[in-house]
């Protein structure tokens, strides 16, 4: 009686262990597709701050009715030896205008580094309005040991801006790409991580 216990027992296990490995396996896999859904989320929102890439210029009317005040930030990813900061720290915008700034950046390493420059967008639903036309973002840059150099920002607030939106914060945040892989697309800057 026991011996039919422990395999009645057995086999519960077994199907068990089988739930468990296939609920693990769909909880990996999950994982891995949750990247690129979040990412085309926050593209199609602009949730969590996340900007599109190029923009054309606008045309369309400005917005003369308000104006907004966008706020520059700039920081470099942990231990890289850079100056980095934006050459004016905010500037008043009307929704439409064409607005043109610059931040600079210097290496200070003692070698050629190639660094990516990441931006986020406070609140982040302004993220969805925030068109660049040029921005040092786009592209990879590399520096000689010492190089500096003025970086420009091209960018407008599309005019359908929510109302209650008055303070934009736009952060670009350094990194050093100089040791990752770059894919070899046709797209100019993209890398691959």
């Amino acid at each position: 009686m026991t011996k039919l216990v422990d395999n009645k027992i057995s086999a519960k296990n077994k199907v068990t262990l089988k739930y468990l490995i296939l609920l693990t396996l769909g909880m990996f896999g999950f994982g891995f597709a949750m990247v690129p859904f979040y990412n085309v989320l926050c593209e199609a929102t602009g949730l969590n701050g996340k900007t599109s890439g190029y923009s054309a210029l606008s045309t369309a009317p400005i917005d003369v009715s308000r104006t907004i005040t966008v706020q520059f930030l700039a920081t470099n990813n942990s231990e890289l030896p850079w100056t980095f900061i934006p050459l004016i720290k905010q500037v008043t915008v009307y929704p439409g205008e064409n607005k043109e700034v610059a931040f600079y950046a210097k290496n200070n390493s003692g070698h050629t580094m190639t660094v990516q420059a990441i931006p986020s967008v406070t609140p982040g639903i302004a993220a969805k309005y925030l068109r660049k036309t040029e921005c040092f973002c786009f592209e990879r840059q590399t520096f000689n040991n010492g190089e500096a150099r003025d970086m420009p920002v091209l960018f407008h607030l599309d005019s359908s801006l929510p109302k209650d939106i008055h303070i934009i914060t736009i952060s670009y945040t350094l990194f050093d790409t100089s040791k990752l892989k770059y894919n070899n697309s046709k797209t100019p800057g993209k890398i691959n991580f």
